[in-house]
């Protein structure tokens, strides 16, 4: 008689494993169909979306990579795609819905090769080659705005953050905004501190009202009695910046004096009296005009400054002091003692040996004045010395409105840093898609074997920008893909620049046309979407841990027990 063989038990009980081919078609359902959740906002007459989340806050987005970070993916495999768009977003700043859509459609292509028993390594090898291929192209492609006048260069960027703003809410004024995001970038010059541009929001008024600061404007602080009567305005004032307060404090809880006579008491409430005294006496022999502080200035201070015509702020944001620290080239101080303000003597015994300059302790700047925005007040630093800071005081009708225009111009800053950076741009609208497609086809039937087929689904995949584009426009996809593609084939190589012409349903220059936009964005968007799409690619087995079945855990599972999509469920194998 045959022993029969003692079960071995592998995996805790309640551990759901699917493997095997159904898998992966149910995980590539799950990333074609997060693709398709952005696949209407590409492009200038892409759709928004309106996304309400569990705290009843409701966000309107053209954005991909706020688009994808506000769905609450749970499918683990769909997640790929969200970080993909975060990494872009942090990367480069644009090129976030193509690069989910990228990854989405390399799938789509891949699914009937995988149905028909195509090994998942044999795809993801050509497509490697493909994207190497892809990338290897646009470098060839991308023209140089290197060398260039910085008239002529600040033109070129600002056809740069056009093209990036087209396809926004504010796309109706991007000239207007194009010019102040190129302004703001070259004030902060080569600093790499994104926060060096500060976005103010004040409801009201139009978008046209919205204006740029060469220098730093905030909000009016919370302010005491005797404000009103500081003055609003200096010409070249001397700014001090503390990270004290200065107001009269309470000891510390469970602090305990013992006094043997009544008349110390006046003592001990004296000397309080004078500690702030000395402060604020300090602060207005250093010469400054204007006093800022990260912490709270009582109303003692307030009125003690505008009876010797100085104005000060309190509980101004760490981002804005350092801001204005780095503007108007003084240092934050953490006391009040020794603000000297000229060139530091060093003896050696009774011979004067150097004359060492301090770093300032004091900044300075040209204006400084308050002034009403809306119905808020704003303390405006400008024509400052290092001038290495900007401000954009967005104005508009709605919050959620303005919230979306400081999210566009965020996009349009960073493709404005790329650009100046990496100073090589390539033809926008589906144009370099649509040349890179016709590349890697002709290049594919130099290829013998499987991976000729593979590549073609590559370059197929690529062709996805510019039909979308038509799709979102309401054009007819099929007649002007034909023409693009009848143009790109011409052998003298001149429709290379060829896209999408969005106003006409045409094909049009977009070289001609300034739709631009810096090679690095195609680039990483390419590199991304393929690495995504391998990975996707590359998982054969998931394995469900028991021990997640919370409320998240169990709506995981439902998506991702293969029963996307794809339909198939995988084959829930017994461990033995």
């Amino acid at each position: 008689m045959e022993q029969q063989q003692p079960q071995i038990i592998l995996l805790r009980e309640g551990t759901d494993t699917s493997q095997g081919k159904p898998q992966l078609l149910s995980n590539i359902s799950a990333c074609v169909a997060v693709a398709d959740v952005v696949r209407t906002t590409l492009g200038p007459r892409g759709m928004d979306k309106l996304i309400h989340d569990d705290k009843g806050n409701t966000t309107i987005s053209n954005d991909g990579a706020t688009i994808m970070k506000l769905l609450d993916i749970v499918h683990p495999a769909a997640k790929i795609l969200v970080d993909i768009a975060k990494s872009q977003d942090s990367e480069v700043g644009d090129g976030t819905t193509t690069v989910v859509l990228l990854a989405g459609e390399f799938l789509k292509e891949a699914r009937p090769f995988i149905e028909d028993g195509v090994h998942p390594q044999n795809l993801m090898r050509s497509y490697r080659t493909a994207s190497y291929l892809a990338i290897q192209k646009i470098k060839e492609l991308a023209v140089s705005i290197e060398g260039k006048s910085i008239e002529e260069k600040k033109s070129l960027l600002a056809k740069c953050a056009a093209t990036t703003l087209s396809s926004k809410l504010i796309g109706g004024e991007k000239e207007f905004f194009a010019t102040m995001v190129v302004d703001a970038v070259i004030a902060i010059g080569n600093d790499d501190r994104l926060n060096m541009i500060g976005m103010k929001k004040v409801p009201g008024g139009t978008m046209r009202d919205s204006f740029l600061v060469d220098g730093v404007a905030f909000k009016k602080t919370f302010s005491y009695a005797g404000f009103e009567q500081q003055p609003k305005k200096f010409v070249n004032p001397k700014i001090l910046l503390l990270n004290i307060e200065l107001e009269l404090k309470s000891e510390k809880e469970n602090a305990e004096i013992r006094l043997s006579d009544p008349l110390q008491y006046q003592s001990i409430v004296d000397a309080e009296w004078n500690i702030i005294y000395d402060k604020l006496d300090k602060c207005v022999k250093s010469g400054a005009k204007v006093v800022l502080s990260r912490l709270a200035i009582g109303d003692l201070a307030t009125q003690y400054f505008a009876d010797r015509d100085i104005f000060c702020a309190g509980r101004v944001t760490e981002e804005d002091l350092q801001r204005v620290a780095a503007a108007a080239g003084g240092t934050v101080q953490t006391t009040v003692n020794n603000i000297i303000d000229e060139t530091c003597l060093f003896l050696s015994g009774s011979l004067l040996t150097a004359e060492i300059p301090v770093s300032k302790v004091l900044g300075t700047c040209e204006l400084f004045e308050e002034r009403q925005v809306g119905n808020e007040r704003f303390n405006i630093f400008s024509g400052c010395p290092s001038g290495r800071t900007a401000t954009i005081v967005l104005r508009g009708g709605a919050d959620q409105f303005i919230e979306e225009a400081e999210r566009s111009l965020h996009d349009a800053i960073m493709i404005v840093r790329r650009a100046m950076k990496n100073s090589t741009v390539v033809a926008g609208g589906g144009a370099i898609d649509m040349e890179i497609s016709r590349y890697l086809r002709q290049h594919a039937r130099t290829i013998a074997g499987k991976s000729q087929l593979f590549i073609n689904s590559y370059a197929k995949a690529l062709e996805v920008i510019p039909r979308q584009l038509c799709d979102n426009a309401g054009f007819d996809a099929t007649d002007v893909l034909n023409k693009l593609r009848q143009k790109h084939a011409l052998p003298s190589g001149e429709g290379a620049p060829y896209g999408v012409d969005i106003n006409t349903g045409g094909i049009a220059d977009s070289f001609a046309n300034f739709v631009w936009e810096p090679a690095v964005v195609k680039i990483n968007a390419i590199n991304a979407a393929t690495e995504a799409a391998c990975l996707v690619l590359s998982v054969d087995e998931t394995v469900k841990n028991p021990k997640s079945e919370s409320a998240q855990g169990e709506a995981a599972a439902s998506a991702m027990g293969g029963r996307g999509r794809g339909g198939g469920r995988g084959r829930g194998m017994r461990r033995r």
